[in-house]
């Protein structure tokens, strides 16, 4: 528990106060004489005489319960952990329209791209099963045809990676029908270059205070290096440079076909293009990653285990902590009292005169 005006606690002194000012009042009390007290010492104290200073408890317990409401308890949920284990990592996935081709997962045919984005999301977040999720990871997206887009930036919120992986989807243009595995490769290289700054600038303190001390790329193609700026294999040896280790898996099986809907219904084609093997092993060589490839859901599930058991380091993740006020219970107890003492002094210890 958190107390925002701790200084409040300083009112406590005014109870020994209280209790002193009846002692210094110069009032006269109403007396009776009796010749001798004997027979009535003799009878003892009734329950109202043992119980004479329960109001002046009350009274006390009033006034610490009124005290603590204007210290204003907090209650506080932290929601990461100080320190945790995990690593940065980038998924640069493929949304050429080669990625529209079927594969099948969990007994369903579907395109390369949809089982891509539920496998990832099971990696991610985890399916109760052999995937438990990277709770502690940062994790962002890439994904590229023509041009790389970030579309999740790193992050330990793990609930906003589904909105943005919804919103990855196959080019729409002939245009952008390319494949720039080099370009996409160099953004995601870039992104994790900067994450110990960034983290630093988050938490307002020095980035040499600590270090993440994993940083990987995951990357998923079915196609070629076709266009781009960057060459993949020297964005490779540059993200080898910054410390950066590259998983490349290659989508899909030598038979691939893709289902194209017409006037007259749907038509299944084969998928001609062919997947640069050659250059994803050398990328993967580079940085000291692996080579795998992929030709359904459950081969590409199996390669993320891998990938889960294989890759754990330690990281100082960001603390965030929400304050409930919770000064309203003591409130209510101080008023409970004062109408219990109130009570009290008005039936059973009134006095008379």
């Amino acid at each position: 528990m958190h107390f925002e005006s701790p200084y409040a606690f300083f009112l406590l002194l005014i109870i020994p106060v209280v209790l002193l000012i009846p002692r210094f009042r110069k009032t006269s009390r109403p007396a009776i004489r009796f010749s001798s007290t004997e027979t009535a010492a003799r009878a003892g104290k009734s329950m109202r005489q043992r119980l004479a200073l329960l109001p002046v408890v009350i009274r006390v317990l009033v006034l610490i319960c009124i005290i603590t409401a204007l210290a204003r308890p907090q209650t506080g949920r932290v929601k990461v952990n100080d320190i945790s284990k995990g690593i940065a990592i980038e998924m640069v996935v493929d949304r050429s329209g080669s990625m529209k081709s079927e594969m099948e997962y969990r007994g369903k045919k579907m395109t390369r791209l949809d089982v891509v984005k539920q496998v990832f999301m099971s990696f991610a977040l985890g399916n109760g099963k052999d995937l438990p999720g990277r709770p502690n990871d940062l994790i962002g997206m890439i994904s590229f045809a023509r041009y790389p887009d970030t579309n999740c930036p790193l992050t330990l919120a793990h609930g906003a990676l589904k909105p943005f992986l919804d919103s990855v989807s196959l080019i729409q243009t002939r245009e952008e029908n390319c494949t720039a595995i080099g370009d996409a490769i160099a953004l995601a290289a870039a992104r994790l270059k900067t994450v110990d700054d960034t983290l630093a600038k988050q938490r307002l303190e020095a980035s040499g205070r600590y270090e993440i001390k994993s940083k990987i790329i995951i990357l998923l193609s079915d196609g070629e290096n076709n266009c781009g700026k960057r060459d993949p294999i020297q964005a490779a040896e540059k993200a080898a440079e910054w410390g950066i280790k590259i998983y490349t898996i290659a989508i899909g099986g030598s038979e691939s076909v893709s289902s194209l809907n017409t006037l007259m219904g749907i038509f299944k084609m084969a998928d001609t293009r062919k997947v640069d093997f050659s250059v994803l092993e050398k990328i993967a060589d580079k940085t000291g990653g692996f080579f795998k490839k992929a030709e359904d859901g459950e081969s590409l599930s199996a390669i993320y285990k891998e990938i889960d058991v294989m890759e754990k380091s330690e990281i100082e993740s960001i603390r965030y902590i929400d304050y409930t006020e919770s000064f309203i219970p003591f409130a209510i107890a101080g008023l409970i009292l004062i109408f219990l003492e109130v009570l009290l002094t008005n039936t059973a210890f009134r006095k008379i005169p």
